[in-house]
């Protein structure tokens, strides 16, 4: 109880100042309640934002990360929401260039579009495979990266495949496989570097 004294004090004296500048002021009792209840909701307010300001900050990461895509960095993790398409879109960086790819457990290699490789510096090279999707075989060219980036793993001389007929850049297993882990918990999708 001691330990409380002075708060206590402190409490009891803002109290008073606050009490006596009301009924300085001569206002009606109803009107000078309103304007206490008022107060008391504004410091509840901002104790309740200044006590859980570290859980708000996540709030903050989540909501961008769902009007963005962008992934949430949680600890070394990162995490990606699913989009309202139901699939995990993530914004990444290829060769310093901002790209966003679909991620596609399905595709063996990570794959761009020929209009996202040249515009990200991406030498394309003359090895022609063919490569089999979701619509039927497809023609690719194989190429290396120089860094592809999504938050904090970076992966360097990074093989690719280039598509010459679709616009969609896939984020594959050779990707995923890379990784100390990864899965999807609800509505996430957690990379583990």
């Amino acid at each position: 109880m001691e330990e409380r004294g002075p708060y206590i004090i402190y409490y009891v004296v803002a109290a008073v100042f606050v009490a006596s500048s009301l009924i300085g002021m001569r206002q009606p009792i109803g009107k000078t309640l309103k304007m206490v209840l008022a107060w008391v909701a504004i410091f509840g307010v901002g104790f309740l934002l200044f006590s859980f300001r570290s859980e708000f900050s996540g709030v903050g990461q989540r909501l961008k990360a769902e009007a963005m895509g962008t992934p949430i960095l949680d600890g070394q993790q990162i995490r990606i929401p699913i989009a309202d398409d139901g699939h995990f879109w993530v914004a990444a960086k290829l060769n310093g260039r901002d790209v966003r790819f679909m991620v596609d457990s399905g595709a063996s290699v990570t794959t761009v579009s020929r209009e996202t490789a040249v515009a990200a510096g991406v030498p394309i090279g003359s090895e022609h495979v063919i490569v089999n999707t979701a619509n039927g075989p497809a023609r690719a060219t194989k190429a290396y990266a120089e860094q592809l980036q999504i938050g904090s793993i970076e992966k360097t001389d990074f093989p690719i495949d280039i598509n010459e007929n679709d616009d969609t850049n896939l984020l594959g297993m050779n990707f995923l496989s890379s990784l100390q882990g990864w899965r999807v918990e609800g509505t996430y999708l957690v990379l583990q570097p």
